[in-house]
C-alpha cells in the first residue's frame, strides 16, 4: 500500500514531537504529580502488579517520566496514558468472553498497554492478545510498569501502521477484535482512511470482525486548524462505507459523540488555546462490525 500523505504538520507537534525541544515547564498541561488515578487502573497496580498502594503514586510517577522523555505527548503530561479505556465499550463484556474463547484481539497504538493488562486481569489468556505501538520503547516501559515481564504472553509488536513492510503483516488476516484509542485522529482525512484500509486488511476475512475504541472529535466533522481531520458520527461511517465498498466488504458502524465540551474545559483548567482541541470539541465514541 502506498504511503498517506497526511498534511504536513501532521506528526510535528503533539503527534511526533521531539523531545529534546520541549521542556515540561513550558507546557501548561504538564503535572509534575498524579492528581487523580482512575479506580480501574489504581486496581491494576495494586491486584494484578501487587504494588503497595502507598507506592502506587510513586511508581506510576516513575516511569511516567521515562516515557515523556521518549516522547512527550500530552496524555504522557497529564497522566491521562493510563485511563483504561476499552472498559468504557458497550462491548467490553463480549470482547472479554471472544478473548477467553479464543479469539485474537489487537490494541492498536497501545502505548504502555494499560488496556491488556486489564483484558489480561479479568481472565482474558494473554497469549491471545496482541499490541502495536510506533514507540516500542512504550511498550518495553509497560513491562516495568506492570512488572510482569516474566508472566504477560502478550506479543508486542513497534511498528508503524502506513509501513506495509513491518512486522505487522505478520498479523494480516489474523485478528479478530481491534481497539484503537485516540488513533485514527491523528491524521487528515485520507490519512485515516488509509490506516483504516490498513486496519481491515489485519482482521480475518469474516463477519463478526469487531473495531472498538473512541478518538478525538466535533460536533462539525471537519479538519481543524492543525490539519488533523476531526469526524462527527457521521462522517465517521461514512469513511467507513468508503472502506468498505471499495473491499467488497459491509460495515456496521456505531458512532456518537460524547456530552463533554472539551475545548471548554481545557479553558475552564487555564490551559490556553490547545490547538488539536478546537472549539466543538467532543470524544468520538465508536463500534465497527463486520456485517457482510
Amino acid at each position: 500500500m502506498a504511503q498517506p500523505n497526511p498534511t504536513a504538520d501532521n506528526t510535528k507537534e503533539q503527534d511526533n514531537p521531539d523531545p529534546k525541544a520541549v521542556k515540561p515547564e513550558d507546557m501548561p498541561w504538564f503535572l509534575k504529580e498524579v492528581q487523580n488515578l482512575e479506580p480501574e487502573a489504581r486496581e491494576l497496580f495494586e491486584k494484578y502488579c501487587m504494588i503497595p498502594s502507598d507506592d502506587v503514586l510513586s511508581h506510576v510517577k516513575q516511569f511516567r517520566d521515562k516515557a515523556f522523555k521518549i516522547r512527550p505527548y500530552p496524555c504522557l503530561a497529564r497522566f491521562t496514558f493510563l485511563e483504561v479505556g476499552l472498559t468504557l465499550s458497550p462491548q467490553y463484556a463480549e470482547i472479554l468472553q471472544r478473548v477467553k474463547d479464543g479469539d485474537t484481539f489487537l490494541d492498536l497504538g497501545c502505548c504502555v498497554g494499560q488496556d491488556i493488562r486489564k483484558l489480561v486481569f479479568d481472565g482474558a489468556p494473554s497469549e491471545n492478545t496482541y499490541g502495536s505501538d510506533r514507540e516500542k520503547a512504550f511498550m518495553d516501559i509497560g513491562y516495568d510498569l506492570f512488572l510482569d515481564k516474566d508472566t504477560l504472553k502478550t506479543t508486542f509488536i513497534g511498528a508503524d501502521i502506513f509501513d506495509a513492510e513491518s512486522d505487522l503483516k505478520d498479523l494480516a488476516g489474523k485478528i479478530d477484535i481491534i481497539h484503537t484509542a485516540f488513533f485514527f485522529h491523528l491524521w487528515d482525512l485520507e490519512g485515516q482512511t488509509q490506516a483504516v484500509r490498513r486496519v481491515v486488511q489485519l482482521f480475518k476475512d469474516k463477519v463478526g470482525s469487531l473495531l472498538v475504541g473512541r478518538q478525538l472529535g466535533n460536533i462539525k466533522g471537519g479538519t481543524s486548524e492543525k490539519g488533523r481531520f476531526r469526524h462527527d458520527a457521521e462522517s465517521f461511517a461514512q469513511m467507513w462505507k468508503k472502506v468498505g465498498e471499495e473491499m467488497g466488504m459491509e460495515w456496521k458502524v456505531d458512532a456518537w459523540l460524547g456530552e463533554e465540551d472539551l475545548w471548554a474545559k481545557t479553558q475552564k483548567e487555564g490551559l490556553g488555546d490547545v490547538g488539536w482541541v478546537p472549539p466543538g470539541s467532543r470524544v468520538l465514541n465508536f463500534t465497527v462490525r463486520r456485517v457482510a
